[in-house]
């Protein structure tokens, strides 16, 4: 057995490893810097998340952050689901969306942020900007989705007279849902990363991206990499819930819930 499989045999093994060896990495880095406010250690890092773990505060711009990013992605979700089935059925909201959604994703997050402050007040801007970043990503693999949809099972469905609801529960939703759920994958860490790039640049109070701000600002370095971690670890777990949700909800659409 050569390495490469030992290593897709034990995978969890391998990313830890990985990861060791980056943390190790890391460390002879800052000891060869030898300057805290430059790059700190690993356990300088984790001490420092120590300490911000038990207050108040931290929960609180977690939840701040948190509750608006999940709102954002999954508003964008829900909007980008009905927008691609509107396009599968009339040509022309494709054709007159198709321009919109190329606008939405080449433009730069920072220059939506610096347009949304004029329009709205910085505590519902990562709201905004995690719908913005997400809506096209969802959007356009819904639409793929949809237009996958096996041909010979519509046109049963035709000779069956079967209601639209029913097409959509039996043949639509079955062919584009996993679609749908690679492409919300690939969407949740863009979300918190424009989610929290935004708060950064509007500086809402209480959220996740002043505090980052604020640590760059006074130079305190290692809490500035506490703070990301949280971010990562905040971006981990929402990840991993959304996707179990997505499952279960494939699982139910497949049928294959409560069988043996």
């Amino acid at each position: 057995m050569g390495p490469d499989r030992k290593i897709t045999k034990y995978p969890r093994a391998a990313t830890l490893a990985a990861g060791l060896f980056w943390l190790a990495v890391w460390q002879l880095a800052a000891w060869r810097v030898g300057q805290k406010i430059f790059l700190p250690s690993p356990l300088s890092v984790l001490e420092s998340l120590w300490q911000l773990v038990p207050t108040l505060s931290f929960w609180g711009r977690v939840g701040f952050s948190l509750l608006r990013i999940a709102a954002g992605f999954g508003l964008a979700a829900a909007v980008a689901v009905m927008l691609a089935g509107l396009a599968a059925a009339f040509p022309l909201a494709e054709t007159l969306l198709r321009p919109l959604m190329l606008v939405v994703k080449a433009t730069p997050v920072a220059s939506f942020v610096i347009l949304a402050l004029v329009w709205m007040p910085s505590r519902q801007l990562s709201v905004f900007i995690s719908f913005l970043m997400v809506l096209p990503i969802v959007y356009a693999a819904t639409l793929q989705g949809v237009r996958q949809t096996d041909r010979q099972l519509l046109e049963m469905a035709k000779v069956f007279r079967l209601s639209l609801a029913r097409q959509i529960r039996a043949i639509y939703l079955p062919g584009a849902f996993p679609y749908f759920s690679s492409a919300c994958s690939a969407a949740l860490g863009l979300a918190w990363k424009s989610g929290i790039a935004a708060e950064v640049i509007g500086l809402p109070e209480g959220s996740l991206g002043e505090a980052l701000y604020q640590a760059k600002i006074f130079l305190v370095t290692d809490e500035m990499f506490a703070w990301t971690l949280t971010v990562i670890l905040a971006s981990m777990a929402f990840e991993k819930l959304v996707m179990l949700v997505l499952r279960r909800l494939a699982a139910r659409i497949s049928g294959e819930e409560g069988r043996p």
